[in-house]
């Protein structure tokens, strides 16, 4: 049963590596005219992870929205070099693609504690970059999407801030597009409650033996009334995150009178093409423009 389970987990990792591949294939190239800070620090003495890229328009007369990007993986794996958010630089954002620490790092809850302390960070620094405090969105794939609606849905949750600098300033967002992420991890089922799955590794054992750890990394558990919009888009065919957790992070942000738009991405499954299509990434570009403007 152990290598059994072992297995299982492998495999998982394995389509995020698949996912991230698929995702590099797509790299952006850097909008003329665009400059890049990489490897910012956003963690003073941090781990390693503590890391963003900040990518901004040559010139701007007023503040930049920021749009943030938070990588997928499993929590196991991933990376900011891949950011499909850069091309909106063109647009006329900021864009900042984080990296975070992973579950072989620590468990649960150090990975929101660092989106968090690096939305604080970019509060911080906004005059040095010129950057608009009040407008800021975040947007992730798979666990990037769990992380990214984790933040929209945890904006008054003292108890996941950390102590990652910056304490001063606010790690609220203003939109949230999620795209296939996991939102409740006890309904998940399948291989996704064996001990070696990687929603164990990242709370620290089983999840239906860690229910506690478990609702307590779920956004759906945090949904309030105050929460921002959210865009979540899933594939029908998604054998990774099944399409019922966005199916039930839209229920729970509609019945608390969130502004939520669900996007049932036909025959497609753990992210693929269909999520770069021109209609799709016009749909994400028209939901910023809508809520960062």
């Amino acid at each position: 049963m152990q290598r059994t389970c072992w297995l299982i987990g492998i495999v998982l990792a394995l389509a995020a590596g698949a996912q991230a591949a698929d995702q590099a294939k797509r790299k952006p190239t850097l909008p003329p005219g665009a400059q890049v800070y990489r490897d910012l620090e956003y963690v003073d003495g941090g781990h390693a992870r503590n890391r963003l890229d900040l990518y901004l328009p040559q010139r701007s007369e007023h503040p930049l929205p920021v749009l943030v990007w938070i990588h997928g993986g499993a929590w196991l794996g991933g990376s900011k070099e891949n950011c499909p958010a850069v091309p909106l630089v063109a647009k006329g954002y900021a864009v900042a693609s984080i990296n975070y620490r992973l579950s072989q790092h620590a468990t649960f809850p150090a990975q929101i504690e660092d989106c968090k302390a690096a939305i604080r960070w970019l509060r911080a620094h906004a005059e040095k970059y010129n950057l608009d405090v009040h407008h800021i969105g975040v947007w992730g794939a798979s666990a990037g999407g769990h992380l990214a609606a984790l933040l929209g849905t945890s904006g008054d949750v003292k108890e996941l801030e950390g102590r990652g600098g910056n304490l001063n300033q606010s790690s609220r967002v203003q939109c949230v597009v999620d795209w296939f992420g996991p939102t409740d991890f006890t309904k998940m089922g399948g291989s996704h409650d064996d001990a070696n799955s990687p929603e164990a590794k990242l709370i620290g054992g089983p999840v239906q033996e860690k229910k506690q750890e478990a609702a307590r990394a779920n956004p759906i558990a945090y949904v309030t009334p105050d929460d921002p919009p959210f865009l979540i888009m899933h594939g029908d065919e998604d054998r990774l995150v099944p399409i019922l957790q966005s199916e039930l992070l839209h229920e729970a942000l509609r019945k608390a009178g969130v502004e939520s738009t669900f996007v049932r991405i036909a025959g497609s499954g753990h992210g693929g093409p269909a999520f770069f299509s021109p209609e799709n990434r016009k749909k994400i570009e028209d939901f910023f423009q809508k809520n960062l403007r």
